[in-house]
């Protein structure tokens, strides 16, 4: 079982008001990117999603956020979304309550979004419930690992393709750390699933259908 690329029900009962998938009859997806916006790697990943007219869902670090701003604005102007990935990527699990929201609400100042993703995929039940009043917390279905030095980018690129199911967010990172793997695999992934009849949707706050 691949833990960590989708989360198995008993990961997802920790948070059980957050969304993982999209209920979807059609075969729609939900790409994401967490981490940036950085100047290295965002302006690549946005060329690639306009090359084949893809929106997406890019979920910033705040203070990348606050120092490339005109990146901000690039990836609003393409007619993505924007989320909020906290100010300064905090692992929930080692962060007080009051810390971690803070931080989160800091974030939002660069990035006006009620779009929320946990750094790491994690977070505490008392941060889940503190927040789930004010922001929409969005997990994820299928997470490539890109980031992961251990894994090839044919490995990411098969994560992508054995994982993916209709309604599935998909975690990529717009992120140095990512880049070795994804100038291969995004390219590689985008053309996969549009071949095999996969159509792309940004996240919007108003979405409500979840499924586990």
């Amino acid at each position: 079982m691949r833990i960590v690329e989708r989360p198995p029900l008993w990961w997802r009962a920790l948070c059980p008001t957050a969304l993982y998938r999209v209920a979807e009859q059609n075969r729609r997806v939900y790409l994401t990117f967490d981490d940036g916006p950085i100047p290295e790697v965002t302006p690549w990943v946005l060329d690639r999603l306009a090359e084949r007219d893809i929106k997406a869902t890019f979920f910033m670090v705040g203070d990348n956020a606050r120092r490339y701003p005109y990146l901000v604005e690039a990836v609003r102007s393409a007619g993505h979304t924007l989320g909020n990935h906290a100010m300064h990527h905090l692992q929930g699990l080692r962060t007080s309550l009051q810390t971690y929201v803070d931080d989160i609400d800091e974030a939002r100042q660069y990035i006006d979004t009620p779009l929320f993703r946990p750094p790491h995929g994690l977070l505490r039940r008392s941060q889940a419930k503190a927040l789930s009043g004010r922001y929409d917390i969005v997990m994820y279905d299928v997470v490539t690992r890109d980031y992961s030095r251990r894994l090839t980018a044919d490995e990411v690129f098969d994560n992508v393709c054995t994982l993916v199911r209709p309604g599935s967010i998909i975690v990529f990172h717009d992120s140095l750390k990512s880049w070795p793997r994804l100038h291969e695999a995004l390219p590689r992934s985008l053309d996969w699933l549009s071949e095999h009849g996969y159509t792309f949707a940004p996240l919007k706050a108003t979405v409500t259908a979840r499924l586990q």
